[in-house]
């Protein structure tokens, strides 16, 4: 199937009223970074720092010690990597160990652990092998266990939960060929049947992940169109859907820059009968579903991140103390402490945005959609350079295979591996960049409320003089509040000590982000939406603002631990290397090349600059990039015996 193009493609407006939609359109429950972008910094929301409970914590603590045994006794991450594949026997221990079930409540048969709880198991699983790490978060952060915890009906969760709990890998369906991002073009479809008990599903899912193995599917369809005030609807819903279902097909494993045994699979739906009680949550609701569903699911990648990075300054540091090079260690240089500095501080930093993320989850009483979508694309950003600044240090040997560097007798220290498998974290569950979009278009949503009507193309004069009033009154109390604060005062935050500068810091400069994206809005208008370089600057500055406040924060928290002296220098290191990253963002908010770099890739488009490549061979030849190969390669062939050997292996 290829992707969607010209009139069978849904308009840019027919898209936009299908994401909005499903938008989660109230506000019930607080929300530190909404009000850090209206220039309210709500300190309360977050300080204390929130912990988790000492039974959680003793309860993880037991388990990660069970696990982190298993993964050192049985899992050999190297010969994953290079066979592609993950044993039988492995899957098999995971599932007696219970790890397929770790979020799922004691009463269906699970460790019932928190989010935070879950957060630091998987984190600790990454530090190893980021394949186990998609098979287990892929199968209880987006797959099956998590909607049916939210959505499920008491029937549906002893139905399944259970059976989730006991090992029955679970996948989600919702990337077509065709689509990515942009669920107005959806393309499978889900039709009732006409004695009403079942739907007839049809269509085709791109990048399942696990879905090679699983057993159980949720799967996002069109269902028939509502009609509201004579304007047709589109309705996108749920499904659990069993893999062993007539009409399921498996039609290929997809093979990776890294995550080398991931999972993952084109599945194909030819007239599949799914009975109606498998629709979760109710017709209509699939993509709010999915979406909420994100809320807590993409927490598992800032934990992955924070896990990784650690690993990274392990091996950096220890390396840049043995490594002599002009007659003093590499960490003495200048270049390599500044690198070295840098990821130990961001390292902190991840951590404690990670970790608080998770924290408001459990606590339940914050809307944490904008927290987790910031924690999501900071976290694997900033992760990203200190893979990166890792590999660097270790030079020749970081681009050097762990088995390369294990033949010729040196320690197998994959840190190649690493920055392959971690790279995906920058897509996986919302690349940045739509990210980016996605938490600009929560930011400004107040704004919108007010003064929406005014942007409106198809706007009376009558109707945009009574908008002009309702937002002059509410902007006339609003604005001036966006000038002064707490963050004036030089003795406010005195109890967070070295790092309180830091704190009057960010007060006042969510409110100098506030007013920006204020006159942003009045400059640009309609227009605004379009400028997503410019939105997603503000974006990344009120990512740095909410990181700040989570370093200086947990160190305040562990101020008097052990490590207390020690967190409080990460955070205040993090706080002046992130305010000169927030400078640079403001002063390219006024002062760059966007419009003249948009114009000029709109003719790169129409193949202006062509020239450019001449000489080169062409990489995109008729659509394939290389010879078909001569016969299917052995991991394909093996599919079905993979999925055979792992079911045998426990499956429910």
């Amino acid at each position: 199937m290829s992707a969607q193009t010209g009139r069978n493609a849904p308009s840019e407006q027919e898209s936009r009223e299908v994401a909005e939609a499903a938008r989660e359109t109230e506000w019930t429950a607080p929300s530190f970074v909404r009000e850090l972008f209206l220039g309210n910094f709500r300190l309360d929301l977050i300080h204390p720092y929130p912990q988790q409970t000492p039974e959680d914590r003793a309860k993880t603590d037991a388990y990660m010690a069970k696990l982190r045994r298993f993964m050192e006794e049985n899992v050999d991450s190297d010969a994953i990597d290079r066979t592609g594949e993950l044993p039988p026997e492995v899957v098999q221990g995971l599932r007696e160990l219970g790890a397929f079930g770790l979020k799922i409540p004691e009463e269906y048969g699970g460790i019932g652990l928190s989010q935070l709880g879950y957060g630091r198991t998987i984190g600790m699983v990454t530090s190893m092998d980021g394949n186990i790490t998609a098979l287990l978060s892929a199968h209880q952060s987006i797959g099956v266990p998590q909607p049916m915890k939210m959505f499920g009906t008491p029937e549906q969760k002893k139905k399944y939960l259970p059976r989730l709990a006991r090992g029955a890998i679970s996948a989600f369906a919702l990337t077509e060929p065709g689509v990515g991002s942009d669920p107005a073009a959806l393309a499978t479809t889900a039709t009732l049947t006409e004695d009403g008990t079942a739907y007839i599903l049809n269509g085709e899912k791109l990048w399942c992940t696990n879905g090679t193995l699983a057993e159980l599917l949720v799967v996002m369809a069109k269902t028939p169109s509502r009609i509201k005030n004579g304007k047709e609807i589109p309705q996108i819903t749920a499904f659990v859907v069993e893999v062993d279902t007539p009409g399921v097909e498996i039609t290929h494993r997809c093979h990776f820059m890294g995550l080398k045994a991931l999972q993952n699979a084109v599945i194909r739906f030819d007239n599949v009968r799914v009975p109606r009680e498998n629709v979760i949550w109710g017709e209509g609701k699939g993509l709010k579903l999915a979406l909420m569903t994100l809320n807590t699911g993409r927490l598992t990648l800032p934990m992955s991140a924070a896990y990784g990075s650690k690993v990274a300054v392990e091996i950096s540091r220890k390396w840049a103390a043995e490594r002599v090079q002009w007659g003093a260690a590499v960490g003495k240089h200048d270049a390599v402490a500044q690198m070295l500095g840098d990821m130990a501080a961001n390292t902190f930093a991840i951590e404690s945005v990670a970790e608080l993320a998770s924290a408001l989850a459990d606590e339940a009483k914050n809307d944490i959609r904008l927290e987790a979508a910031i924690a999501k694309l900071w976290t694997t950003e900033m992760g990203w350079k200190i893979v990166d600044d890792c590999l660097q240090i270790r030079g020749g040997r970081g681009y050097e295979t762990a088995d390369s560097l294990a033949a010729r007798g040196e320690l197998p220290i994959p840190v190649e591996r690493m920055m392959r498998d971690f790279r995906i974290n920058r897509i996986f569950e919302g690349s940045s960049e739509i990210m980016r979009l996605f938490i600009a278009r929560e930011a400004v949503d107040t704004h919108l409320a007010v003064a929406g009507d005014l942007i409106k193309p198809d706007i009376t004069m009558g109707q945009k003089i009574g908008a002009m009033a309702k937002a002059g009154v509410w902007y006339a109390g609003w604005l001036p509040k966006r000038f002064v604060g707490g963050g004036q005062l030089p003795t406010a935050y005195s109890e967070f000590g070295r790092l309180a500068k830091h704190i009057r810091y960010v007060e006042r400069t969510s409110r100098k982000l506030a007013r920006s994206m204020f006159f942003a809005m009045g400059r640009y208008q309609a227009k605004l939406e379009r400028k997503q370089a410019l939105l997603g600057r503000f974006v990344d500055i009120g990512a740095e603002l909410f990181a700040m406040s989570s370093a200086c924060v947990r160190a305040h928290s562990l101020r008097d631990g052990p490590n207390g002296r020690e967190a409080v220098l990460l955070a205040d290191l993090f706080c002046r290397r992130s305010r000169i990253r927030i400078k640079e963002l403001f002063g390219r908010v006024t002062d760059n090349a966007d419009d003249f770099t948009y114009k000029l890739a709109q003719d790169v488009l129409k193949g202006r600059f062509a020239w450019l490549e001449d000489g080169s061979i062409p990489a995109v030849r008729d659509g394939s990039t290389s010879p078909a190969p001569a016969s299917t390669p052995p991991m394909e062939r093996n599919l079905s015996d993979t999925r055979v050997a792992t079911q045998i292996g426990g499956g429910a």
